[in-house]
């Protein structure tokens, strides 16, 4: 199988002699490989002779390629993981619903990350000893592995791993193995753990995003995690369905302890029942009126005691930002328009730093480097090329492209978008046209100079409420192919939202024929300055900037319920923002 950027992963199947659409996915721990879990999937098939079961070597690891121990980044990862997945359902042909993933230690805070990130709808989750907090027996050796990582600007480093083989099992006949094993690769690269440990801190905090059913066993004689972070994982998770064991005296390498056969017994019992039972899974659809992020959202609007420690201290930030903090041309600009506005927008996604008195452009230049703004100009990128792919896809069936982005800002990412299109295309006719609307005259005049200056014809600029269900509806043009970005995490409502979201299922079926239509739409799942925002910031209204997050499930549970299926998605390093590609499903109603 090959990664998206060309990497060839090697993975072993077991599969039934009987059809079968169960399937069960393994992720192997830190250092090791497929092979490793060859005799724990022996003696799973014992009992469960009707799961077809596969397991990677992750990039860097076993036969796969890549650099021992190395990947581009602890994200690449989950997504090498999402690819993988979705390899295994597209060739053998099983839903996601009717999979179960069993991951191991570092395979397990990357299946955990992805199970948070991705919303996949899978079966079930058992997560064996997660690798959330690794102990890291040398003081101070986070900070010194940042460290080292900025003074080296990024180039690749390595460390070997402390843990031997009588740290990880007391059974000597599988120390002896792992020592013996030449695939094995000792060192780890220091981005992957460093950009464990963040992912790993965020999907902690935010376990109550993830409703899968899960299981989670750890060792109590763990010399490698800790699994005091491993309860606090779990007892975040909003699943009806989940459990915890922990074996006392185990160390971390469970599968292959002494003891092992009553681990694999619990994982048997745990995939039995997920496969005996129906998928029970409530749509978030009222998210807005009760759940983890109202409750979120409900304390962030609430004002702070007077004299609390928080007030005080949030009120230090909001004056500094109104006195000094208007030296930068940014922040100056959020004072102005609003922090969320599409003036905000596109003087973030210029990037260009501009302050006054010397002082002020260097506030600037840290307020564009913030991980919000960082994470929107990746934002920027990923809708431009989910929002390529939809093109391509309408164009290769030789139908003309349509496009109606309905809260379009400027719309330079869209402009772009076609321009390089079209000059990708060369001398090859693309006949690509666009509706972009905005409820904002300013915002509709400056996209129409921006299309002027980058020479881009076939646009419409029109103003129009994103939330008018029938207006969208009626657009004319009818499109193939929809937008929304930016525009649903900035309201906390989930029925205006559904309306939106009507009214565009509409205006594509009306557009796509027999053809395909697709809707690019954004997300906000996780934000690390949230309160921050909430506390300081004001919005478009000049009011607080009280955002209530939605989770990635909530997400595509309200484009899903409307009558679209999600088929791609990206997401920025650090999990703030999303961006997906769905597919208008031409049997599902409105």
């Amino acid at each position: 199988m090959r990664l998206r950027d060309g990497t060839t992963v090697f993975y072993r199947a077991w599969l039934p002699t009987a059809p079968t659409d169960k399937a069960m996915l393994l992720f192997h721990r830190g250092h090791e490989h497929s092979g490793r879990l060859a005799d724990v999937v022996a003696t799973l098939r014992e009992s469960l002779p009707d799961v077809a079961m596969f397991a990677w070597d992750a990039r860097g690891h076993g036969r796969s390629e890549g650099d021992r121990g190395w990947a581009p980044s602890f994200g690449c990862m989950v997504q090498d993981l999402d690819t993988f997945v979705r390899h295994i359902g597209d060739h053998y042909g099983f839903a996601i619903e009717n999979t179960v993933i069993l991951a191991h230690s570092v395979g397990a805070v990357t299946a955990s990350t992805w199970v948070h990130d991705y919303a996949p709808r899978i079966r079930g989750l058992v997560l064996a000893t997660p690798a959330f907090r690794v102990k890291l027996y040398v003081p101070f050796a986070l900070p010194g592995l940042r460290l080292m990582q900025w003074w080296k600007g990024g180039a690749k480093s390595f460390v070997k791993s402390y843990v031997k083989a009588r740290m990880l099992t007391h059974d000597a006949e599988q120390a002896r193995r792992y020592d013996q094993d030449p695939l094995i690769a000792r060192a780890i690269a220091v981005n992957i753990l460093l950009g464990m440990d963040d992912a790993a801190r965020r999907v902690v905090a935010d376990s109550g995003a993830i409703r899968v059913p899960t299981l989670m066993l750890s060792g109590g004689a763990d010399w490698v995690v800790r699994v005091s972070t491993q309860r606090r994982f779990f007892a975040g998770l909003r699943s009806p369905q989940k459990k915890s064991k922990l074996f006392p005296g185990m160390y971390h390498d469970i599968l292959h302890e002494t003891d092992r056969a009553a681990v694999l017994q619990e994982i048997v019992a745990f995939v039995a029942d997920r496969f005996a039972q129906p998928p029970q899974r409530e749509p978030l659809l009222d998210a807005h009126r009760h759940g983890y992020t109202k409750d979120e959202y409900d304390a962030l609007s609430r004002p702070l005691a007077p004299l609390s420690p928080r007030r005080i201290f949030w009120g230090c930030q909001a004056l500094v930002l109104r006195t000094v903090g208007r030296l930068s041309r940014g922040v100056s600009l959020g004072w102005e328009s609003g922090f969320d506005s599409g003036r905000t927008l596109d003087y973030v996604y210029a990037n260009q730093s501009h302050g006054r008195l010397g002082i002020g452009k260097w506030i600037d230049r840290t307020y564009l480097d913030s991980p919000g703004w960082r994470g929107i100009r990746v934002r920027r990128i990923h809708l431009q090329q989910l929002l390529a792919t939809a093109i391509r896809s309408v164009a290769a069936t030789e139908r003309p492209v349509r496009i109606l982005d309905i809260a379009t800002g400027a719309g330079r990412y869209v402009l772009e978008t076609i321009r390089d299109l079209r000059a990708e295309a060369g001398g090859r006719a693309l006949d690509i046209a666009a509706t972009l609307r905005d409820l904002t005259p300013a915002n509709l005049e400056t996209g129409r100079e921006l299309a002027a200056e980058l020479g881009v014809d076939g646009v419409k600029y029109e103003q129009g409420d994103a939330f008018d269900e029938g207006a969208i509806a009626s657009v004319d043009p009818a499109p193939n192919i929809g937008i929304v970005s930016g525009l649903y995490e900035l309201f906390p409502d989930n029925d205006s939202v559904l309306a939106s979201l009507r009214g565009m299922r509409r205006a594509l079926a009306a557009g796509a024929g027999d053809g395909p239509a697709y809707l690019v739409y954004t997300g906000q799942p996780w934000h690390p300055q949230l309160e921050m925002i909430a506390r300081v910031l004001i919005n478009r209204d000049g009011k607080r900037w009280v955002m209530r997050r939605r989770t990635q499930e909530e997400m595509d549970d309200l484009v899903q319920s409307v009558g679209f299926r999600k088929i791609a998605m990206e997401i920025d390093e650090h999990g703030i923002f999303t961006v997906s590609l769905a597919r208008l499903d031409p049997n599902a109603g409105a």
